[in-house]
Parts: structure tokens; sequence; C-alpha cells
């Protein structure tokens, strides 16, 4: 709902009732640090009275509670919570997430522009207010197989739509590093706006060469020092906690009053599981807290700091002329979240029921051929063997090498050893490529799981035990449209069917939480130990992430940047 520019002073001033008042709380004033028992009065979608008593047209007592600002996550793939911008708003902003910056890389890799149109559409549509950061690197670089290809030409008659902040994750800093001319052109159409980061574990003069390509924001940092060393470069640094990728331990030091102004909170890839059992921005604020972080840092950092690093001047605060993003809570530390406005709006089933939806887009993608168990093979006279190793809790993973003996041509698994199969079919119908190798770390003794949520090309990505296993697990995800699978003895044990894209279900969160739940048992009946095998396997196929990956081309040497032969 939209007010006039005179209804609001007059609102604001007193003379007239607000449309709506919320009385009795205490609002956590982010200048102060004080809590604050005053009105808050609002007038359509903007907040335009505090610390003072308002007469409202509408009046919700919350005698007892502390209003503070609504929570911004300042980087995440949508795509990544595994159903469609609809669904996740009716999943995370229950959680206080009035605002989500988005990258719809996953999408645009498999349908290029048609899927980030699909997205910005959508977002006009939300109760949460979703923006977008035009996808930089699709693909991620030239090393990979994908379903689109964007080039600047491309994305710059999107510049100006208003949904758009500015250009998405530069995930090739290779290539920025490098002069790569796509990638210099890029950045040159981005030239003073806001363009987001993606470079872990840069450090030195490099990191300088990479912030001096007009990147501003960046959530790869891994260790305190790390972190620091871009805070101190200029850089905002976004503190991640996904559902792989857990850095909040690691840079809770940072968390302190001095260095809040330059801190974001984001998620990047959090499943509708992880949201369900432990929450989402309300989860890492509370856990901020816990590790020895102030609320007055905590609640900075997921508001105020956040919409001050990303342009997003109107928001952030409670206060006049702010949007009406507001989140009740029982107390400051358990970030136990009462109710949530966006806009203006109060976050509810009726609410959500008024939207307008529009069809999806992307279906039908996954054009992989049939494959058989003789395809999972992987030759070679060698014995030794570059094998991933996973690191629990993070998408870093290790470069290590063993000794597989090659047995009638083939390097087989050996469970003994936990050294599982890994591999990569290409899915976009462009040329068929095939790739094996070995990877440490998920604890499988038998079996196959499969995916097409394989960042960032999305192509068909399986770990097994077993050959005919992870065949039958590949043809399964080509006939279900996408997914993930999981396999034994010629059994499918449990699927979870993604047809947009490959990357998101047509049902409602609920429904994807549960079929997680029967996936993650399923795993672990296979002797996988991860906590979360599906989004760990989709990650060892990012080949911008250090230190080996693997794509549909070959396992990829990162600290090198190219394909192994």
């Amino acid at each position: 709902m939209t007010a006039s520019l005179a209804d609001r002073i007059a609102q604001g001033r007193g003379l007239v009732p607000a449309d709506l008042v919320l009385k009795g709380a205490r609002v956590f004033d982010l200048i102060t640090g004080d809590l604050v028992e005053t009105d808050v009065a609002i007038c359509g979608e903007m907040i335009v009275g505090v610390f003072g008593t308002y007469a409202g047209v509408v009046e919700q007592d919350f005698t007892g509670r502390i209003l503070v600002p609504g929570f911004i996550d300042t980087h995440l793939h949508i795509e990544s919570s595994l159903v469609t911008p609809f669904e996740f708003d009716r999943c995370v902003s229950p959680h206080g997430v009035t605002t989500a910056i988005c990258d719809p890389h996953e999408i645009a890799n498999v349908c290029g522009l048609a899927g980030i149109r699909y997205f910005l559409e959508a977002s006009a549509r939300t109760l949460m207010d979703i923006r977008v950061n035009l996808s930089s690197c699709v693909p991620s670089t030239h090393m990979e197989t994908t379903g689109a290809r964007l080039e600047a030409a491309d994305l710059v008659p999107l510049m100006d739509h208003p949904r758009v902040i500015g250009l998405a994750e530069f995930m090739n800093y290779p290539g920025v590093l490098a002069g790569d001319p796509g990638c210099l052109a890029k950045l040159e159409a981005f030239r003073g706006r806001h363009i987001d980061g993606h470079a872990p574990l840069l450090r030195g003069n490099d990191l300088n060469g990479y912030i001096s390509a007009g990147i501003r924001t960046e959530h790869e940092a891994t260790s305190y020092d790390e972190g620091l060393e871009k805070l101190r470069k200029g850089m905002r640094v976004l503190i991640r906690e996904g559902s792989v990728s857990k850095d909040l331990h690691a840079l809770a030091p940072l968390l302190t009053e001095r260095f809040a102004p330059y801190l974001c909170f984001c998620t990047d890839d959090r499943n509708p599981l992880d949201i369900g059992e432990h929450g989402h921005l309300d989860y890492i604020i509370r856990t901020a807290i816990a590790l020895g972080a102030a609320p007055l840092t905590a609640y900075r950092v997921a508001s105020l700091s956040a919409a001050e690093a990303f342009g997003l001047k109107d928001r952030g605060l409670i206060a006049p002329g702010k949007r009406a993003d507001i989140v009740v809570l029982d107390s400051l530390e358990s970030c136990g979240v009462q109710a949530v406005y966006a806009g203006g709006v109060r976050i509810c089933d009726e609410a959500f029921a008024g939207r307008s939806l529009i069809d999806p887009v992307a279906r039908h993608s996954v054009k992989a051929p049939p494959v058989r168990g003789e395809h999972f093979r992987t030759g070679g006279n060698r014995t030794e063997t570059p094998v991933i190793g996973i690191l629990p809790g993070k998408i870093i993973t290790e470069h290590l090498t063993f000794d597989i003996p090659p047995v009638d041509g083939d390097k087989r698994p050996d469970i003994a050893r936990d050294l599982v199969k890994i591999a990569v079919l290409e899915r976009h119908g462009v040329n068929g490529n095939r790739s094996t190798g070995f990877v440490k770390g998920f604890g499988l003794q038998r079996g196959a799981i499969g995916s097409t949520v394989c960042h960032d090309h999305h192509n068909i990505a399986v770990v097994g035990a077993d050959y005919g296993d992870m065949a039958m697990a590949c043809n399964r995800l080509g006939e279900i449209e996408g997914g993930f699978v999981v396999v034994c003895d010629g059994v499918v044990l449990a699927e979870l069917a993604l047809p947009v894209a490959g990357l998101m279900s047509l049902g409602s969160f609920e429904e994807v939480r549960a079929g997680l739940v029967a996936l993650r048992a399923a795993a672990r009946s296979l002797g996988v130990t991860l906590e979360e095998p599906f989004l760990q396997l989709a990650f060892l196929c990012l080949p911008v992430i250090p230190h080996l990956k693997i794509t549909d081309m070959g396992m990829v040497d990162v600290d090198r940047f190219e394909v192994m032969s």
C-alpha cells in the first residue's frame, strides 16, 4: 500500500491517526544501544513516528516485547533453498528476514536471462523485499559446461531495473587478476555501481588488485586473519553461516562494536531443513550473541550495517522515513521472533495468500543421455591419484594424493580407505561430457547419491561405491527433471524432484523439508557421515573454490586454475 507524502507528514506529526501503531513494546535503538518504550507509527509501508505517543486506525499491542529492524540477508542463492522465490518468502520471512539480496546465478547457468527475469518478476510480488545482483559469472570459469553464457552486453540492459543493486559475486578472481577481457568488460560496465566479491583465501597484493577492480563486499573469508585483512583493505565482510559453509565461529572475534559498521550477515546457501531445525538469520544472531557478541553489534550487523553496505538507505533502523520492516522479539539474546512486518504488512498466511504468483521457467532441463555402469570406470596406468578431500563445514577442499592401483584397467572405489568414486555428467544437451575422479570424506559404504544441484554449472554429480547404482541414480534424475536421489542395490531409497531448472521444487517448503529428512536418513543408511551430504556434493564441483574440484571436463586444480590431465 502506498501513501501520499502529505499523509506521511500528517501522520508523523500526529495530526491524524496513523494507519498502524505498534504500542507497548520497547524499540532497540541501534544508534544509542538503548531500549526505549515508545509507540511506532506506520503510514503505508513507511515508519513515520517513534519516541512519542500515537493513535492509529489499527493499533497492535506488543507490551513486553522488543522491536528491532528487519534482518537483511546480504548474499544468498534462493535456488539453494530448493524452492521457488514464493516459497522462500513463506519459509524465511517469518524468521525476521525482510530483505534478501540474491544472486540468481544457479538458474542463470541453466537457462540464462530467462532465469534472471523470472526472479525479477517474482521479487515484485513477494512480501519480503527481494533485491537482485546480476549474475557475473555464467559460467563461473572456462572449465565447465553450462546451459547458458552471459556476457557484459547481456547484463547491461538490466542494470537499471528498480530491483537490481549491481553485479553479483565475481567468482572468477583468477580471471580478474589475469585481465581476462570478458571479466574486465563486466567490471567496466558496472564501474561505480555495487560489485560483490568472491575471493577465498586471496591475500596480499593479489587481494589489492582484486579490490582495485571496484569490488566492495566479500563473503568467502573463513578465518579471523583473512577477514581482518579484507576489512583493513576497505571491503565489507559478509559473515556467512549456511548449510555447508559455516564461518560464524571462526569470524566471531570480528563481531565487535568497532568493526560492526563494516560487517554483514549472509547465508549464501541454506536449505529448508536447516531453516526448520535451526532458523535463518535469527539463528545467526542468537549464535553470535552466545559466542560473545554484544546484542548491539549483532543487530547492527543484521540490519543497519547491511543496509549501508548495499546502499539501501531506506531501511536498517526503526526511524521516521524508513521502510516499515520490523521484527517483534521476546528477547534480544534469544532472538525469538514473535511477529514480523515487511513494508508495513504483517507476515501471516492471509498476506501470503494475497500474493499474485507467476509460472516457473526452465522445465525439462535435464537432457543427459542414459548411462551404464561401465561409464564410471577410471582409466590410467599411474597408481598416484588425485583425491578431493572434504573438510566438514567448509566448501574449501584438500588436494590429496593416494595410490590407487588400476585393476583390469579401472581404478575402483576403496571403501576401507573411504575413497569413493565421483563423477560429473553434462546435462544441458551441449556436448555429453563425462568425467570421473575420487573423493574422501563421505563415509559411503555402498550405493550412490546423485544430484543436479551442482554448483554452478548444475550438471549431474554422483558419488558412489557401486557403478550400477551410480548409473541408476543419474538416469533417475533425468526421469524426475532433476533433484536428489539415493540408490542402493538397484533400488531408489529416497528422492526429491526439483523440476524447476533441476534446482527448485514445485511443492511447498514443508514438502521439501520432509523430502530432505528422508534423503538424509537414506544417505546415513549407506554409511554417510556428513551432516549435509547433498550440498557438500554440489560444492565439490565448483572450480573457483580451492583446492581440488571436479567438473564435466575433469578434475580441476583450482590453485593452478586448470583441468588436470
